[in-house]
């Protein structure tokens, strides 16, 4: 298990645009460790995803996969998939709010709404495309991940400040980790 330093907010690295990954990429033994890595470093921090910048990695590779994850008790699980270089195109203007969290801002919460449904087009790690219309939660954490690939962080996304907050404040005066 190699687990990798999660890059905070502030980090420069956290507001740059990643560089897509190419097919003879994923054939090297580096990018094999890195994904290894990268699901080793989102489980021990009890992520439900985690993308390359927030490891100091500038490549448009996302890693997601959760099952009863305490930091977001009752939310669905999420299966593990490897997404490199996606491509999300938002299928609705409705929207579903949720507090989220991130790795990279760590015992924070932000009220965020997004696309409640979404078309992404993606290639795995053997090189084989995807495109799939996701919605509900999935379609959060998905948005949520490769919005990093962007150098977007989920606090550029709130609309309202006062929805932002420590957890422990937050879950005592709003019950949002209920």
């Amino acid at each position: 298990m190699s687990v990798r330093k999660i890059l905070r907010m502030g980090d420069p690295i956290l507001r740059k645009i990643s560089e897509p990954v190419t097919e003879d990429e994923i054939q090297t033994k580096e990018f094999k460790k890195l994904i290894r890595d990268m699901f080793d470093t989102m489980r021990h921090a009890e992520g439900v995803g985690l993308a390359a910048p927030q490891i100091g990695v500038l490549k448009q590779i996302v890693v997601v996969g959760s099952e009863d994850n305490e930091r977001y008790p009752g939310t669905p699980d999420v299966p593990e998939r490897i997404i490199l270089n996606p491509i999300i195109r938002p299928l609705t203007k409705d929207t579903s709010g949720f507090w989220e969290g991130c790795l990279s801002v760590p015992g924070m919460r932000g009220y965020v709404e997004r696309p409640n449904r979404i078309r992404m087009q993606w290639m795995d790690e053997k090189g084989n495309q995807f495109d799939e219309t996701i919605d509900g939660y999935k379609a959060i954490v998905y948005q949520h991940e490769c919005d990093h690939l962007e150098g977007i962080l989920y606090v550029d996304r709130l609309k309202d400040t006062k929805r932002f907050g420590f957890n422990e404040t937050l879950d005592s005066s709003h019950n949002i980790l209920d």
